[in-house]
């Protein structure tokens, strides 16, 4: 499964989204810290400054300084938010609580700095019950608080040589509530960045998808309008280069096809005026000879204009029977006396230029005919694709070089017959063709013998 998405609005989304995430993530340590920080001086600073308080009033207490407590004044009755007035003399720390070691150390410093001796300072965390009978001793709002926290933090600190002084605060033992908070603002934030990220990028996107549909569809023989500019200005401009590569590619292949028009004219005309001119001659096997090298001429000024023409054809599409097709091109070589077998098939209707496929079938069986001795042609119709295959029983081309017979002016010299003629432009202007129609060309070596050229044509 791909998790990086292949569109630019999908990118420009998830990478706008990881922005995001790292930045809340900043934001949620830096909340997180300070919170902590701020919970911490929370309760070391009001529990020092009332243990300091509560200390000295004990002493003057002591020394005669200051009034003892009310008569009906209970140690220990009311310890939530405040310290016992008379220490106790005996560890009362539970065992088995959580503790709290930075509370732990804020006190011991804060304490330490007022120059207040301590000894132990020790912290636990334990719950508060809905029924624990110490809430109805309390405020209707220090309730509320102890209620909404869920839990206590008790605090123990030891005097020397006056004993322990005890007390508990509320404490939120759980992150949630800060980490809810932070995701609902994450939400939020995504809300409102990515729509319209994901707006503007769907803009850019749209044309750029129009161009890249119109890039892969370009062929020369379309006359279409140009694209219509829009989006932002980068984009247009990508537009207008498009538009302007367009037409001046059109401008040079309109130019290539009247150069080589022009090209075949003045080669075609003195090679007529020579065939006019070997009529003269007397000796039957050199006229004979002359008008075969000019008759090959002639035919390899053909496959060259046809295959430097070919991206350009002037012959529109049309509906053929290839099975049809196939037969008179059969029937032209019997005529020439040629052993050329056809399996006889059914119609099979499909849309092709008629005259481009022929000379394709037409130049794979003079392969077979010149290399192979003979051709037997097989059509064969398939759910998704028509075969039209030619095979011979020559001596088949080496595994290793089949690709290079692809190749235009090549000959595999070591395989086929030197006096045979022709340039190696038979093969490549079949295999131009049958492209050109959306299907391919592919050779193998029979295991019988012989080369099977089989034309594969998409229905």
């Amino acid at each position: 499964m791909r998790l990086w998405p292949r569109n630019l609005p999908g990118q420009m989304a998830v990478m706008v989204a990881i922005g995001l995430f790292v930045a809340q993530a900043v934001n949620f340590g830096l909340a997180l810290r300070d919170r902590q920080a701020f919970r911490l001086e929370q309760v070391v600073g009001p529990t020092a400054s009332r243990l300091i308080d509560t200390a000295q009033g004990q002493r003057d207490r002591e020394d005669g300084r200051a009034a003892p407590p009310p008569g009906n004044w209970t140690p220990g009755a009311s310890p939530w938010d405040q310290f016992r007035s008379l220490p106790s003399a005996a560890n009362p720390m539970e065992g088995g609580l959580r503790r709290r070691t930075d509370v732990e150390q804020g006190l011991r410093q804060r304490l330490t700095e007022a120059g207040l001796p301590i000894g132990q300072v020790l912290t636990g965390i334990r719950p508060v019950h809905v029924d624990d009978p110490r809430l109805k001793r309390m405020s209707r709002y220090r309730e509320q608080r102890f209620r909404a926290a869920e839990s206590e933090l008790l605090i123990a600190i030891e005097q020397p040589g006056v004993g322990w002084w005890t007390t508990s605060v509320p404490w939120q033992d759980s992150e949630w509530p800060i980490v809810s908070r932070l995701i609902v603002q994450t939400l939020v934030l995504y809300a409102i960045v990515l729509v319209p990220v994901l707006w503007a990028t769907r803009r850019i996107a749209r044309p750029l998808r129009t161009l890249t549909k119109a890039a892969e569809g370009f062929h020369p023989t379309d006359e279409l309008a140009p694209i219509e500019e829009s989006g932002p200005h980068d984009v247009r401009t990508l537009i207008v280069a498009f538009n302007q590569l367009r037409t001046r590619v059109m401008a040079m292949l309109d130019e290539k096809d009247r150069m080589l028009g022009a090209i075949g004219h003045d080669l075609r005309t003195p090679l007529a005026a020579l065939r006019v001119r070997i009529e003269s001659v007397e000796d039957d096997d050199d006229r004979s000879k002359m008008a075969d090298t000019i008759d090959e001429m002639n035919s390899t000024l053909d496959d060259i204009l046809s295959l430097a023409r070919l991206g350009r054809p002037s012959e529109p599409v049309t509906e053929v029977d290839v099975a049809a097709l196939v037969d008179a091109v059969v029937e032209d070589f019997r005529d020439l006396g040629k052993p050329v077998e056809f399996a006889e098939a059914d119609r099979l209707k499909m849309r092709l230029r008629p005259s481009l496929m022929r000379r394709a079938v037409r130049n794979l069986i003079e392969n077979a005919v010149k290399y192979g001795g003979g051709a037997e042609v097989f059509l064969r119709p398939g759910a998704k694709a028509v075969e039209i295959a030619v095979c011979d029983k020559g001596p088949g081309i080496p595994v290793e070089r089949i690709g290079e017979v692809f190749e235009a002016f090549t000959r595999l010299e070591s395989s086929r017959n030197k006096g045979t003629g022709g340039i190696g432009l038979g093969l490549a202007l079949a295999r131009a063709i049958v492209r050109e129609a959306g299907g391919d060309i592919r050779l193998a070596n029979r295991p019988e013998g012989g080369l099977a050229a089989t034309i594969t044509l998409p229905r």
